[in-house]
């Protein structure tokens, strides 16, 4: 550190030496060389000044952004970088100003503490010889940071002249009187006020200058706060706690440091706050900023955050807790064989018929790994001893996969060993299976390569065999083992509605089952539907999903609020996801690019009307597999589909499909082509489980 100060006060000393020279004071001297300083890096802050308006001007696309993929902070960060780089925007460049002012402010600091080598450029032995010595005369440590300004002190003082005097037999070459003159004739005071001294040891008068210090600080934040485009829209607690750190940093540089430091940090931050209004008066920020688009933003991103999950610490703590004790319970058992983990409650039904076949079958211990730890399956595992569930957070994940030592592991979540989810470092033999939790295309419906790394692939139908395959041809990748599965959650919702008693209703039934993807149902035209629909001939059920209730919570709770005064007989908002009952007693489906759409008709024989908002579509480049997508071909088949310009005419064709009776049978015979063995219940795949597990044994 010495040496990069060194480094920089060797030229700054020059330019502090001409302006000394000019002046004849010190301290008029660093005023002048921080005016110097403001000017040369004047077009730095213009082009900051430029940065700073265009962060604004986008401030209201942000909010805009954080208030879509509310809850979702990964997507948020993806989306933000998007925006900066179409508005070439740098977020680092407000920090520009900062560092380099900091880089000044270690160059002063080392000019004013060495003044013989910065601004007398004195050769260095004379210089350890003149530091030496007033060790010997003053007892100042020979190492301290203040020995050059002791020593000018000392110089100063006519009881040492002549022992400096002295040194001239050791310098023959020099004028030993002359260069001393030179530092005698050093005016170092300013105001009364000696520059180099330390108030923290002076103290009397000198305690003025952390004061004042101080004061330029808050004077400068308080311009900030107010008038910088920037930071005027920062939030109460940043400006608050810049504020604090401003000014607790000049309150010890003007305490701790000799005054002169002090002195510099003071005309900055005054300097500073002139060529504030001198910019925005030049490049006014009003001529740029659409400022009723950022306030009407700043409400809406507002509105979702005051509706957001407020947790009580205690809570919390407790929580850690029991992970904390669950991740110990888990790791203490040697030779696991068998794990299942689930992202959330509600997991647990595509694993069921796997689960109940293990249970009935053989005598394995099932470890159940959930990231709720309100998870239904802590509950189940009171009566099945042999689930051994755990509640581990997504963060605690990371690490807990890394360190899996079971023989395989089942999940529902795709892009193993591309995200978070990560295969195990410990053993290599682990076998890892993918269970489908919905009946769509894979190639489409997930990221490109999100399968890659399973070893196993449940497979709901020919389809999802036909896409794998396709896709390990054309990308190159390792060939997975294929098993012919089905979809045991269909058999299950099939069955609930076959032994559900037929009930004569006044009101048809009307499910709005949207996904969560970008433009779905409940972002883009929820309203019209239940506008549309809304009366005496319909009950409409709004249930959103799953992933856009974790993601979104506070969005869905404004529209519920909305329509508060609806909500009855002809209007239902179903936020409960522990049942499916209201998925086979409706009469009729209005979805988007959600799974439901397959598993709602394939289950009652009953169309769907389809929405054609943005396709849901995790890979881009799912046309190089050279496979049209299933949900694409099976929309005209199961229903109806509707573009959203023509959501005018939802009214007549909701009509329509449910007077329409030939749906029944033609729905049946799609889906006994589009399933693997279905009424099975999942023995397939718990015969492959158990196979397995009885040869790696």
């Amino acid at each position: 550190m010495d040496t990069i100060i060194s480094w920089l006060a060797l030229p700054l000393g020059f330019i502090m030496e001409w302006c000394y020279r000019l002046i004849g004071n010190y301290g008029v001297a660093i005023i002048i060389f921080t005016l110097f300083t403001k000017i040369i890096l004047l077009p730095l802050s213009v082009w900051v000044q430029k940065n700073s308006i265009k962060m604004v001007e986008m401030q209201p696309a942000l909010n805009r952004i954080k208030a879509r993929y509310f809850g979702d902070p990964d997507t948020i960060a993806e989306e933000q970088s998007k925006l900066y780089k179409a508005k070439k925007y740098n977020p680092l460049a407000s920090l520009i100003p900062l560092i380099i002012q900091l880089v000044l402010l270690m160059g002063v600091v080392g000019v004013i503490y060495n003044p013989f080598d910065c601004l007398f450029h004195l050769p260095a032995d004379l210089i350890q010889a003149f530091n030496n010595l007033t060790t010997e005369l003053t007892g100042t440590a020979a190492d301290a940071s203040s020995i050059q300004l002791a020593a000018v002190e000392a110089i100063k003082n006519p009881a040492y002249t002549d022992a400096f005097l002295a040194l001239q037999g050791q310098f023959p070459s020099l004028d030993i009187a002359a260069i001393l003159q030179s530092i005698q004739d050093f005016q170092l005071n300013f105001l009364g006020i000696d520059l180099s001294w330390n108030p923290s040891v002076v103290l009397g008068i000198t305690i003025i200058v952390p004061i004042i210090a101080g004061a330029s600080s808050w004077l400068l934040c308080f311009a900030q706060n107010t008038s910088n485009v920037l930071q005027a829209e920062q939030s109460r607690l940043n400006k608050y706690s810049t504020m604090a750190l401003s000014v607790g940093l000049s309150l010890y540089l003007g305490f701790f440091v000799p005054a002169g430091i002090a002195l510099y940090w003071v005309a900055s931050n005054l300097f500073a706050i002139v060529q504030l209004y001198a910019l925005n008066a030049v490049i006014p920020p009003k001529k740029y900023v659409d400022y009723k688009a950022l306030e009407e933003s700043r409400k809406e991103l507002a509105a979702l955050e005051s509706l957001g999950d407020k947790r009580h610490l205690f809570r919390k703590s407790e929580k850690e807790k029991r992970e904390k004790a669950d991740y110990k319970r888990f790791f203490s058992i040697a030779n696991k064989h068998l794990v299942f983990y689930a992202e959330r409650s509600g997991f647990y039904k595509y694993y069921e018929a796997l689960i109940s076949y293990l249970l009935k079958k053989t005598n394995v211990t099932i470890h159940y790994i959930t990231n709720d730890s309100e998870d239904a399956i802590f509950t189940l595992a009171e009566q099945q001893p042999r689930i051994k569930p755990y509640y581990i957070g997504v963060k605690k994940m990371i690490p807990m996969m890394m360190k899996m030592d079971a023989d395989m592991v089942v999940m529902t979540t795709p892009d193993l060993d591309n995200y978070y989810i990560k295969r195990s470092l410990v053993r290599k033999d682990i076998e890892y299976i993918y269970v489908p939790h919905d009946a769509a295309s894979i190639h489409m419906g997930f990221r490109e390569h999100a399968l890659d790394n399973f070893d196993t692939v449940f497979c709901v139908g020919p389809h999802a065999c036909e896409e794998i395959q396709a896709t390990e041809a054309v990308y190159g990748t390792k060939e997975k083992t294929l098993v012919e599965f089905g979809y045991p959650l269909l058999e299950k919702l099939v069955a609930s509605y076959e032994n559900t008693p037929v009930q004569t209703q006044v009101r048809k039934q009307i499910l709005i089952g949207p996904s969560w993807q970008e433009d779905n149902l409940l972002d883009s035209c929820i309203e019209i539907l239940i506008d549309a629909l809304y009366g005496d001939d319909y009950h409409l059920i709004v249930r959103p999903h799953p992933e856009y209730m974790k993601r979104y919570r506070p969005k869905m709770d404004l529209l519920v609020a909305k329509y508060k005064d609806k909500i009855g007989d002809g209007l239902t908002f179903e936020l409960d996801f522990s049942s499916n009952v209201s998925t086979y007693a409706s009469d009729l489906l209005i979805t988007d690019w959600s799974g439901i759409g397959l598993e709602f008709s394939f289950a009652t024989l009953k169309p769907a009307l389809f929405i054609n908002t943005k396709m849901k579509m995790e890979n881009p480049h799912y046309d190089k597999i050279g496979l049209v997508p299933q949900e694409i071909q099976l929309r005209s088949q199961l229903g109806v589909a509707l573009n959203k310009e023509q959501l005018d005419q939802t009214a007549q064709v909701v009509r329509n499909l449910l007077k329409n009776q030939d749906y029944h049978d033609e729905i049946k015979a799609i889906r006994e082509r589009y399933f693997y063995h279905f009424g099975s219940n999942g023995s397939f795949g718990g015969e492959y489980i158990v196979d397995r597990l009885t040869h790696k044994r």
